[in-house]
């Protein structure tokens, strides 16, 4: 076990672990739509009813998800790697072209994902570099599609089920 590492040994360590995608969006302070790509997503429980996600402190994206009521996580179909890919690059508009409806709170519920979670946003907890943001799930809903995968930098299909 090396107990001596750097942070670039550190992040492919973890690029080990296997995420789904997602894309969390709210809506900012001027009710404009705000998302991007995270695979921080996890469970935290189910009585009551939480998520959590986090979010790179230096994100120019920090001050809507802080400020918002509420938040939606997107969990991406295969098929969605398009739209993954648009909402983790520095494009202006990452909604143009994109299916979506304003969901709770007004955060976008995109078309066509493996799962949504619309959540209150409950708490923000600054964690080393990043922000921890924990919502309780007010609605849920999911479809019987195979989820987009992050596996040490690339995009998966999730292969056959043992």
């Amino acid at each position: 076990m090396n107990t001596s590492f750097e942070s670039k040994d550190l992040r492919a360590a973890l690029g080990r672990f296997a995420t789904g995608v997602t894309i969390v969006t709210c809506v900012d302070a001027a009710g404009q739509p705000v998302g991007l790509t995270a695979n921080s997503f996890n469970a935290l429980s189910l009585e009551p009813p939480l998520v959590l996600w986090s979010l790179r402190g230096a994100s120019p994206n920090l001050v809507a998800f802080v400020a918002a009521s509420h938040f939606t996580v997107n969990v991406l179909a295969e098929s969605q790697i398009d739209l993954s890919r648009r909402f983790a690059s520095p494009v202006h508009d990452r909604f143009a072209g994109a299916d979506w409806q304003p969901g709770l709170g007004g955060a976008p519920v995109l078309s066509g994902c493996a799962a949504v979670f619309q959540c209150a946003s409950d708490k923000h907890l600054p964690m080393g570099d990043h922000m921890l943001f924990i919502g309780r799930v007010l609605a849920v809903a999911d479809a019987a599609l195979p989820p987009l995968v992050f596996q040490a930098g690339h995009y998966h299909q999730l292969g056959r089920t043992l």
